[in-house]
């Protein structure tokens, strides 16, 4: 009921019964007549398929003709919609850090980076400006005093750099992160001193020499009273100064304090690069001597600043390309590198929340972002332009790069070109116009249609964007690169698909008004298949946790599911605009202008019919064998403006003008016009040198090729195997790429090449591959116990292991925190049990000449740390505070870090411990008898600081990263809560999951698509064959990557998800093809290639002339990783689609869902209808009277029926008889003749037919009109033709059709019981065809 409902609804004009591709794709075209069909016997197939097809198709239909009413108002809507959607790109943000793109949501990563921030606050921490230096050379030692002095200069351009910001200078000491040296209690003097000479940590190959000093200030001369001279670090002597002062003040605790940290002579006893130098120290070993010194002997083992206990710098931290010889000294290097660290925004901010500098301003965490943002540029800036002035006639180059330099990459990386994205859409544009244009017919050419449909596309994608910013998706890399591309080439797909379709259906004989429905019926089914398959793919692939990829799906859904309802609504009611254009006989692209013609009226005189009778229609032929022909004369008409051309029918005889006339007018299905050939003999001559081109374009169209030249080619049994060979060499060839793709995203690959960025980067990799981690210890932890302190030990020993890290020249790794905590304990004990010894400390107190060192040692050896009883004089006798074994003393673990962190400030900052709780401040005061310390809080944060080297690329990262978790993992299970921290974590440990998750991802989307189309197609077994060809892609694709080097990572990974996407548009058009079409498997591929081949291929490279815009990128990455991989995703889709799909399914392909009775090759025509009933008292008066209406009704081409079903011959016959007349028109000039001799032509119907479609056009388009009216029009007395005009040779083609019926019950009654010789010699004729025209009452 349903189906039948469907059918009678669907079909008031629409899909005439003579389409021949109802009876070779039925259910294609029209489902329900498919499933009519099957329950009346005539055929078998998939009826639940069908069913669910019906549905579809009837809900298309009404959906098409609704549109097609209000097209004109479905057009404002849509376009209005979709803009104000655009409207919310205006909110989009642009997402560029790391730990938000690539840290999986919910993992282990991702809430280490919430537990860091959650103690230490977000922009914790300090930032590195590095300085390299390079040989212009390769292989050049840079160990030279040249090279030092240039790395100098450029230092000293950085620590220079100022900037203006909110009105307020800001200089390189203001926000450098500077070394915290020693308090000494409530000594002002001496505090002010130290505050007057605090230095910035510049980590640097130069603080082995004394021009190291010239980095650290201060700006201006300190003045010390008591000595003779302002100071700085250039001449700043700490131990001198102290025997100056000495005997002023007591400097003994002073010198105990400096003695700790290292510091002594500072940098007056190193040696001096230029030793001419005026400022020199003469306490420099080469200062007498002159002597250059040996760079080389001077660095090796590293260089130390000015408390060299606690500043050394590692001889891999600031050299590169190190030679040694075989006694381990190096001879030779060839890279140098500095790093100057700056304040992170937090600690900027707190530094000067309360600060007098900032009062008046809005000074928050955002505005000292902004300071160290605007420095860090400047000081790349300052550092090139500096480097070019010294630098002029050297060997060496020098590069700087900060933190917000990579910032600054990732977010122009980021960011869509939108040039390349116009100029992509451009030659979309351009590429569709050509491929969908007429030259020999503008006003059926669809050019414009192809316009429209691209820049809908591109408005769908920006709308579906704008949605996505609104409701809070960031933007990524992949978003703005991939996407537009991508939606550019899923929707000029469908673009092309509808575009034929319509093209097709144009040239019909369905009506225009019911062309948009028949256009939706056909093709909507298939574009809901791929939109709503690929959108659901990209919903269920958006469980991947890793953020990037999880927004591209969800974007890639958003603007499918967008671009669906644009070409299911809006651009249907563009073709319907575009079928007024045609029925108005407007030219395309230019719709303001109708079809060219210069003439009005043309007449032609014609011979002499005056003695003719009336025209006669009968069945008899002639006795010769051969078809009758006429040849008439006419007269064309044209108003001024080229339209409505009328040929008149006229007589020899004058006197008496003709009783018929035949309006030309084109018919709407009609591809021409005969207005075309009402033209000037020069356009007709034009017309006439274009006819061979157009027609071979024509013949050898795309649709032409797939249908006789590429599918028959596919048919043959050798070309099968060749194929299918070819394949499985290529699924070879992709697992071996996969076995060989490596994993990782370098650098260097996302930095435009010939960039002092990239040079950086490219030496940074090659020479150092310097990072910097943290091992992070948790809470829920006892860090002062026993077990726990050893557990520390053991777990900061682990890291031995890791070959990467830097060690020490012994091979040890640098201490951490409780070990520097610890040699600070013991060398208080020393000091105190030597005061013991010498009896300056009792048990009851100290006396004044006891050390600072032994009065701090007394003050802790008698704490608790028990709250209630602090304090406790006995453990003066017994009480260590570092026991034999290392440990310090448990229960005053707390109360000691609180004295460490206060009196040990270098030793603390060099561990990096960075504790949370801050540990509470008590400073020792020697004058202060008080031994009451506050007891810090239980530690919940702590970190152990390490330094990679040689992590050039990322295998070696990757490795490395594996190591340090496993030993991570494994204190976590011995009871130590912990996690490693830092920047290789954050960027390069997605690697590690990211095939697993892309694994999962692929299987998500393919299992989605196989639901969807089992479901939609009711066909497993063809969902298994999409499928398995959708996996090859993907095979394929990941293993030309493995093959042309190309790295996995992000990119790569979500176009392999799109190729699946894309996979599925060209591979389920072919087998939507093979399925709905009748006959053989071989038949039906080629059916399915010559509706879908030209479609798939115009696709496939309007998609390729999109992204060709991409390999003019300045990044090498996107050339690399988008253009090359993007080319080889359409390549491989459209090969997979158009080779293999149709091998596959002409050989293991599923039945045809709808198959003919007796496995006919296609559904036998139907039967017309019978006419209606009425009285047989004025059966044969009616049947004279409307005689000459119905020979001149218009009707479809007969051709197109093969047969007419023979009907049984025991019931009376009704015999109706139409007549289709045809007219070739054939239009000259005639210079200056007055009369025009009769046109004359003679020709059988055959001949005619073919002759007047090849004339002009090659198709019959030109000068064809295929149906007439007739009506009346008188002739003048003599046609004469003025001199210019144009004469018009018309010969006419009628052919008629004798259709037998056999009544139904009870139609046999009204009938007229009699019957003339002549109807019942009619009765015994199943079929008559008779074509021609009998001007003279002959039979034709």
């Amino acid at each position: 009921m349903i189906v039948q409902t469907a059918y009678q609804t669907d079909h008031g004009g629409g899909t005439p019964l003579h389409d021949t591709d109802l009876l070779t794709r039925a259910s294609w075209v029209d489902a329900a007549y498919a499933c009519i069909q099957i329950q009346r016997g005539k055929a078998t197939g998939n009826i639940r398929a069908l069913r669910c097809r019906v549905c579809l198709q009837h809900y298309l239909v009404r959906v098409g003709r609704s549109v097609e009413r209000h097209c004109g108002k479905v057009v404002f809507l849509g376009l209005l919609l979709l803009s104000l959607c655009c409207v919310g790109l205006k909110t989009a943000t642009l997402d560029t850090k790391i730990e938000d793109l690539w840290v999986e949501d919910g993992g282990r990563l991702s809430r280490e980076l919430k537990y860091v921030v959650s103690h230490l606050g977000e922009g914790s921490g300090t930032t590195n400006e590095l300085v390299l230096q390079l040989p212009k050379v390769s292989g050049t030692n840079v160990l030279t005093v040249q090279s030092l002095l240039l790395h100098l200069e450029a230092l000293k351009t950085a620590t220079r750099v100022v900037v203006d910001l909110f009105g307020i200078s800001w200089t390189f000491r203001h926000i450098c992160n500077t070394a915290s040296l020693p308090s000494f209690g409530e000594n002002d003097f001496f505090n002010s001193i130290l505050h007057n000479l605090e230095a910035c940590l510049i980590i640097t190959p130069l603080d082995c020499f004394w021009e190291g000093s010239k980095l650290l200030g201060p700006d201006s001369d300190v003045t010390i009273p008591f000595v003779g001279h302002k100071v700085k670090w250039t001449n700043l002597n700490p131990k001198e100064i102290l025997q100056q002062i000495g005997a002023s003040f007591s400097s003994l605790d002073i010198e105990e304090v400096l003695d700790r940290a290292g510091i002594s002579s500072a940098y007056q006893e190193k040696p001096c690069l230029n030793p001419h130098d005026p400022e020199c120290p003469t306490t420099a070993p080469n200062y007498l001597s002159k002597k250059i010194p040996d760079v080389a002997a001077v660095v090796n083992g590293g260089c130390s600043g000015f408390a060299t206990k606690f500043m050394h710098w590692e001889e891999n931290l600031i050299l590169g390309g190190i030679h040694k010889n075989r006694s381990g000294s190096i001879t030779r290097a060839e890279a140098l590198l500095s790093m100057v660290q700056l304040m992170g925004e937090l600690d900027l901010y707190e530094f000067y929340k309360d600060h007098h500098k900032v009062q008046g301003i809005d000074w928050n965490q955002n505005a000292s972002r902004q300071v160290l943002e605007v420095w860090q540029r400047t000081f790349t800036q300052e550092v090139e332009k500096a480097v070019l002035a010294q630098n002029k006639t050297q060997d060496y180059s020098v590069y700087s790069f900060s933190s917000t330099s990579l910032v600054d990459i990732l977010e122009h990386f980021s960011q869509s070109s939108i040039l390349r994205v116009v100029l992509g859409y451009i030659f979309m544009l351009i590429y569709t116009s050509l491929m969908l244009m007429k030259l020999n017919d503008t006003v059926q050419s669809h050019a414009a249609v192809g316009v429209a449909g691209v820049l809908l596309v591109a408005l769908s994608v920006a709308a579906g964007l704008g949605i996505c910013s609104v409701v809070g998706i960031k933007f990524n890399a992949s978003s703005t690169q991939i996407i537009p591309f991508l939606a550019m080439g899923l929707g000029v797909n469908d673009v092309f698909l509808i575009a034929h379709t319509y093209s097709q259906l144009s040239e019909s004989g369905i009506a225009f008004r019911e062309q948009t429905g028949e256009c939706l019926k056909r093709i909507g089914v298939t574009i809901l298949l791929t939109s709503f398959g690929n959108s659901s793919a990209f919903f269920v692939a958006s469980i991947i946790p890793i953020p990037a990829m999880r927004t591209f799906c969800l974007q890639c859904a958003v603007v499918t599911l967008f671009h669906m309802a644009s070409i299911l609504l809006v651009y249907p009611a563009i073709m319907s605009l575009d079928l007024k254009r045609q029925r108005e006989q407007r030219i395309d692209l230019f719709c303001c202008f109708k079809r060219f013609a210069l003439t009005s009226d043309v007449s032609l005189p014609l011979p002499d019919i005056s003695s003719s009778r009336p025209v006669r229609y009968g069945r008899r032929h002639r006795t010769d064998g051969r078809r009758s022909h006429v040849m008439h004369q006419t007269v064309a008409f044209t108003d001024l403006d080229g339209s409505r051309p009328t040929t008149t029918l006229a007589a020899a005889d004058t006197s008496r003008p003709s009783a018929r006339s035949i309006d030309v007018r084109s018919p709407p299905h009609s591809t021409a016009s005969s207005s075309q050939c009402l033209a000037s003999a020069e356009s007709n001559s034009w017309c006439k040198c274009l006819t061979p081109c157009c027609h071979r374009a024509v013949r050898w169209s795309l649709s032409h090729f797939a249908k006789n030249v590429y599918g028959p080619c596919l048919q043959q049994t050798p070309v099968k195997i060749l194929v299918i060979c070819l394949f499985l060499v290529c699924l070879v060839a992709g697992i071996v790429g996969i076995a060989r793709i490596k994993d990782g995203l370098d650098l260097t690959d996302i930095v435009p090449r010939f960039t002092k960025e990239y040079k950086f980067l490219e030496g940074q990799s090659k020479y150092f591959g310097f990072y910097h981690f943290f091992a992070v210890t948790q809470s829920n932890f006892d860090y002062s116990s026993t077990n726990g302190q050893m557990l520390l030990h053991s777990y900061h020993q682990a890291f031995q292991q890791v070959d990467k890290i830097i060690k020490s020249d012994s091979g040890n790794l640098p201490d951490f925190w409780l070990q520097v905590f610890r040699s600070w304990l013991l060398e208080i004990q020393k000091a105190f049990d030597d005061d013991v010894a010498s009896g300056y400390i009792v048990q009851s107190g100290s006396s004044k000449n006891a050390t600072s060192s032994g009065r701090l040692g007394y003050k802790l050896i008698i704490q608790t740390g028990d709250n209630n009883n602090p304090r406790n004089t006995k453990r003066f006798t017994d009480g260590r505070l570092v026991d034999s074994t290392g440990i310090i003393y448990p229960p005053a673990f707390y109360v000691y870090l609180t004295a460490w962190t206060s009196n040990d400030p270098l030793g603390y900052e060099k561990s990096q411990a960075v504790f949370r709780p801050k540990p509470h401040e008590w400073i020792h005061d020697n004058s202060d008898p008080s031994d009451k310390i506050q007891r810090s809080r239980a530690l919940t944060f702590a970190q152990l600081a390490f330094y990679l080297h040689n992590l050039g690329d990322t295998q070696s990262i990757i490795t490395t990263i594996k190591e340090i978790r496993n030993i991570c993992d494994t204190f976590s299970d011995r009871g130590l809560p912990n996690f490693p921290n830092g920047i290789i974590f954050t960027y390069w440990e997605q690697y590690i999951n990211l095939r697993f998750f892309l694994m999962l991802a692929l299987i998500a989307v393919l299992a989605v698509d196989f639901v969807v189309v089992t479901i939609v197609l009711v066909n497993p077994w063809s969902a298994v064959i999409v499928v398995v060809v959708m996996a090859m892609v993907v095979v394929e694709l990941f293993g030309f990557m493995g093959l042309f080097s190309i790295k996995l990572n992000a990119i790569p990974a979500v176009i392999l998800i799109v190729a699946v996407g894309v996979s599925l548009q060209f591979s389920i058009y072919v087998t939507m093809g093979f399925l709905t079409s009748t006959g053989t498997r071989n038949q039906r591929m080629v059916l399915a290639l010559d509706y879908f081949f030209a479609p798939i291929f115009h696709g496939a490279v309007s998609t390729l002339v999109g992204v060709v815009m991409l390999c003019e990128s300045e990044f090498q990455f996107i050339f690399k990783y988008f253009f090359v991989v993007l080319s080889a995703m359409v390549i491989v889709d459209m090969g997979n689609g158009l080779v293999l799909i149709p091998v596959l399914l002409s050989i293991i392909g599923p039945n045809a869902e709808f198959i003919p009775a007796d496995d006919a090759e296609q559904l036998s025509p139907p039967s017309p209808k019978p006419p209606p009933r009425r009285p047989h008292a004025d059966a044969d008066k009616h049947e004279r009277q409307n005689r000459e209406k119905r020979v001149l009704q218009r009707m479809p081409p007969v051709d197109q029926l093969s047969t007419i079903t023979e009907e049984s011959s025991r019931c009376s016959s009704v015999i109706s008889v139409d007549v289709v007349p045809e007219v070739v028109i054939t239009t000259s000039t005639r210079g200056h003749s007055p009369t025009v001799p009769p046109a004359t032509a003679a020709f059988t119907s055959g001949t005619g037919r073919r002759e007047g479609r090849d004339f002009c056009s090659g198709q019959g388009h030109c000068c064809s009109c295929n149906r007439m009216r007739s009506n009346s029009r008188p002739v003048s007395e003599s046609t004469s033709i003025p001199s210019g005009q144009q004469v018009t040779k018309i010969v006419a083609t009628t052919r008629v059709k004798v259709e037998v019926h056999t009544p139904s019950p009870g139609v046999t009654a009204y009938l007229p019981e009699y019957k003339s010789k002549k109807r019942k010699r009619r009765d015994s004729v199943n079929t008559t065809v008779i074509t021609g025209f009998d001007s003279s009452g002959s039979d034709s």
